[in-house]
């Protein structure tokens, strides 16, 4: 059996890079066929319910790791927590690296499909996984999320001037 999880509280991580581009986050794509075809304010930063007693941080290492198949790597920014329109709090960290998103690699869950209808099936927990900008990522990340994308940014120039 599982573990128990805190389902109104969830962690995560922003994986983040540095191009030539300019700064791109990877965004992760909610496997299953509830989210086939849809894409807009449908894309999520890779996150998952916490185990009770365990922390945040530690959430969040466990489900990137879990959803995308990726080994994240500190160090590990704060970006505190915002409050999804469902009511989930969600706490989130970023830290700077890469990956190649065609070796994504996530773990399978199990859905009932159609609702209600007593059928269960597997999917993965993430489909696929990409870099965006951050004004591409703006209008696909899950609406309460994008401010987790200006406070990434807030703490980046912070860093800047800073040295």
């Amino acid at each position: 059996m599982p573990p128990q999880r805190r389902h109104k509280e969830s962690a995560g991580l922003l994986l983040y890079r540095r191009t030539t581009r300019g700064l791109e986050v990877l965004l992760a794509h909610p496997g299953g066929p509830y989210w086939t075809g849809r894409n807009e304010a449908a894309w999520t930063i890779p996150k998952g319910g916490m185990h009770p007693g365990e922390g945040p941080l530690d959430t969040a290492i466990r489900e990137f790791r879990e959803e995308t198949g990726f080994e994240p790597l500190p160090p590990y920014l704060p970006l505190g927590h915002i409050v999804q329109r469902s009511g989930k709090l969600v706490h989130a960290f970023a830290f700077e690296g890469d990956a190649d998103t065609s070796l994504l690699k996530s773990e399978m869950t199990t859905t009932e499909w159609p609702p209600k209808s007593g059928k269960w099936i597997q999917v993965p927990e993430i489909d696929r996984a990409a870099f965006y900008s951050i004004d591409d990522a703006r209008p696909l990340i899950n609406a309460a999320q994008a401010e987790l994308l200006d406070r990434l940014l807030n703490k980046l120039m912070n860093e800047r001037v800073d040295r």
